[in-house]
């Protein structure tokens, strides 16, 4: 092979780790840009490591400036200041109590819950509570319709006014393809299977409620993902917190990225395996957890590990970023450890014909044991999916807590994800699903773009059509969130403790649903409360996610 210097040097250009290299300007290691290049400058990739990389992987996680940061702490320390005041209020009746406390014939009796817990709740999360939960009565396509309403106790109680929001450009929604919508090819498809099977089951499918269509969607899903066999799930949550106890227990070692789903981080504790967390998409760190987990193996007895389990996410719904696949699979392969990929964003909306992260990489499904997704985002229904081997799937069918007590799905919903997965892989005979995953494309980076040109600091990968955008203080949070419902957009807003407490952000969805004018319509509104509410903050200096040497000996493959 040879040597990444010389590969390096053929391009003109210095050599980076993990195969990325860059121009003059300034790049850094991992596909992390330094700053923006030139007009007429390119930047280059080169990649190592046994060519794991077949294309370009660009992350942007640009550095909080410091008087940001340090304003970030002071607004919430004032916030947490005035809690305690108010606090001290509501002892005295100075100030109405409105939240949730002990009767007082229960004083001496062990509290069910600490008012501290509540803390945050009561004093920070309750004056921007009205940015969440907003009623929704309208598919949530392109654009909603939104119920008013109004508080006049501070957001602890909310009227409605009876006035609906019309055509309010939706950007919250995770509906990547477009088909969460009340009319078309899936909508006739599930009205006619709702008056042929209706509404419910009211069984599990180990019982009487096991339906063709059951069986149908499950072929299906296999032959989409490219694995011998899969099983469906009526909930997307459930199908990690209850098949992972299935999967490993004690004895067994679960690595964890810090910033995974709630969803996985529940399903690896209720395993009772032992839990230790990598950095966030940080290869380094999984490796040193692999190898020491193989040369000290268990604690005190030090006996091997009886399975070791590595849990990532296609891409992080909060930070925008796709997994290191390749060097991920990599690392399983070198410490013959398992892999379980949760696709519940990227399923449909990565890869040339949406199959998701592996495609997006080029690799196959075979080196993936445990592929996960939903159905909640990119096919507009419900429920969830696990696909690999017909061992791994007959296992699940019959020790799966979600497989033997959960009833089964809802017919009409079954048949949304078969009608458009088939749009997905065209074999309805049309090409509307490849028209709309390359949509999609198209959206994430026309909008990841222009956000960046107006100033923001947007993390996550450039494919990725999650976006957030740092508002950092904790004012913005709600202001940015209120500004925008102003101007006929809504917006998902997320702050502490959802994220660290000095990242607090708006996080936009891409959909291949948003035509180029609502988006520009949506940057433009953007820019404007950008400008109101000083969010520019980007210097063009982004901070690579992991920082080390290269070395082409680490992801080299041991035979037995």
């Amino acid at each position: 092979m040879e040597r990444p210097e010389r590969a390096a040097a053929a391009l003109g250009a210095q050599p980076r780790a993990n195969g990325c290299s860059g121009a003059a300007h300034g790049a850094l290691r991992n596909g992390y840009v330094r700053g923006l290049p030139a007009p007429d400058t390119q930047i280059n990739h080169i990649v190592h490591n046994g060519g794991l990389y077949k294309r370009p992987f660009n992350e942007d996680f640009e550095e909080t400036p410091m008087l940001v940061a340090v304003l970030t702490y002071v607004g919430y320390g004032v916030l947490t200041l005035f809690g305690y005041l108010r606090d001290f209020m509501r002892q005295w009746k100075i100030e109405k109590c409105q939240n949730a406390t002990e009767r007082e014939e229960q004083k001496d009796f062990v509290p069910l819950y600490q008012d501290f817990e509540n803390f945050y709740n009561r004093n920070l999360y309750m004056r921007i509570r009205d940015s969440w939960n907003r009623p929704i009565c309208s598919v949530p396509g392109a654009k909603v319709d939104m119920m008013e309403r109004v508080s006049h106790d501070y957001n602890w109680t909310f009227t409605y006014t009876g006035r609906v929001m019309k055509d309010i450009i939706n950007m919250g929604s995770y509906n990547y393809l477009g088909f969460a919508q009340k009319a078309g090819t899936c909508q006739e498809a599930a009205a006619k299977v709702l008056s042929q099977y209706g509404a419910g089951v009211c069984s599990t499918r180990q019982e009487m409620g096991n339906l063709d269509k059951h069986e149908e969607l499950e072929k299906l899903v296999a032959r989409f993902l490219g694995v011998e066999s899969a099983m469906a799930y009526g909930m997307g949550f459930a199908t990690n917190s209850m098949n992972i106890p299935a999967l490993v227990g004690k004895g067994c070692l679960i690595l964890s990225d810090e910033l995974n789903h709630a969803s996985l981080v529940l399903g690896a504790r209720l395993s009772g395996a032992t839990i230790r967390i990598f950095k966030h998409n940080n290869m380094q760190s999984l490796e040193k957890l692999l190898k020491d987990a193989i040369v000290h193996g268990q604690p005190r007895t030090r006996r091997p590990w009886k399975k070791i389990l590595i849990l990532v996410e296609g891409i992080y719904s909060m930070e925008g970023s796709i997994v290191r696949l390749p060097e991920v699979i990599a690392l399983k392969k070198k410490y013959k450890s398992y892999l379980y990929l949760d696709e519940a964003h990227s399923i449909g909306a990565l890869g040339p014909t949406g199959r998701g992260v592996v495609e997006y990489f080029g690799l196959s499904p075979e080196d993936v044991d445990v592929m996960m997704g939903t159905f909640t985002k990119s096919f507009g229904a419900a429920g969830g999916y696990i696909g690999g081997k017909k061992e791994l799937i007959d296992y699940l069918r019959t020790y799966s807590h979600s497989a033997v007590y959960a009833t089964s799905m809802s017919p009409p919903v079954v048949e949304q994800i078969i009608t458009s997965m088939k749009c997905i892989m065209g074999e309805d005979g049309t090409t509307v699903g490849k028209a709309r995953v390359q949509q999609l494309a198209e959206n994430t980076r026309y909008f990841r773009r222009r956000l960046k040109e107006m100033g923001f600091i947007i993390y996550g990968n450039e494919d990725s059509p999650v976006v957030p955008l740092m508002l950092y203080m904790p004012a913005k949070i709600g202001a940015f969130g209120r500004e925008m419902l102003k101007r006929n957009i809504g917006v998902v807003v997320v702050g502490f403790p959802a994220t660290p407490i000095i990242e607090s952000r708006a996080r936009f969805c891409l959909s291949a649903a948003h035509t180029k004018e609502m988006l520009d319509t949506a940057l433009k509104e953007i820019n404007e409360v950008g400008d109101l509410l000083q969010l520019k903050y980007s210097r063009h200096r982004l901070v690579p996610l992991l920082d080390r040497p290269f070395d082409e000996t680490t992801y080299e493959e041991t035979e037995d």
